[in-house]
Formats: C-alpha cells, sequence, structure tokens
C-alpha cells in the first residue's frame, strides 16, 4: 500500500508499505521527521502521535482505552483525528492512506 506523511512544513513523504506493518515502523523506516516511535511500538509512548487525514478516520478506526490514555501524554495538541502510528496496521484497504505529522 502507499502512505502519505504530510509534515508541518509542507513537505510530503510518500512510500510503500507492506501489509501488516505498522504506520509508525514505516515512518521510521522512510525517515519521516517527528515520528520517533521510542517505544517501539509497545504502545508505552506517545513519540509516534499523528492526525489521520479526516478523509481516513473512518478507515483507521478509533483508539482503544489503552492508546486513547496514552494520547493524553502526546507532545502536540489531541484533536479527534489523533491516533498512535505504531497502532495503525497498512493494509490494501488503506492504500493512499494520508497521516499528518504534528507540529513540535
Amino acid at each position: 500500500m502507499k502512505a502519505i506523511w504530510k509534515l508541518p512544513n509542507g513537505e510530503e513523504i510518500t512510500a510503500e508499505v507492506s501489509d501488516g506493518t505498522n504506520m509508525m515502523q514505516a515512518a521510521v523506516d522512510n525517515n519521516v521527521p517527528g515520528v520517533v516511535g521510542e517505544c517501539g511500538g509497545c504502545l508505552s509512548c506517545a513519540t509516534c502521535h499523528v492526525y489521520v487525514d479526516p478523509a481516513w478516520v473512518e478507515k483507521t478506526g478509533v483508539a482503544d482505552d489503552f492508546e486513547d490514555a496514552m494520547l493524553d501524554v502526546a507532545e502536540a495538541e489531541r484533536t479527534d483525528q489523533s491516533r498512535l502510528s505504531c497502532q495503525i496496521e497498512a493494509s490494501g484497504e488503506l492504500d493512499g492512506l494520508v497521516l499528518i505529522v504534528p507540529q513540535p
């Protein structure tokens, strides 16, 4: 699938992502600034916080209770579109997914 990260400076990074890869790992693999993933995707930090483009919110689903709690400690402002990218898994249904990297 193809994923697009929109950066705060207006640039975009586009990459092919293998099915089953979480979007935090995909961002790290593609050097997306602002997506760190300090915990390695273990859902114990919020350094992979992104905003899901409004067109994709329904397809990516909602945060479960634990992810919801972790989003409360994210550095950037939390919105209704906030997700931890480690909890979004690449699949054919998400081909073209747009994620917005928050302003630090």
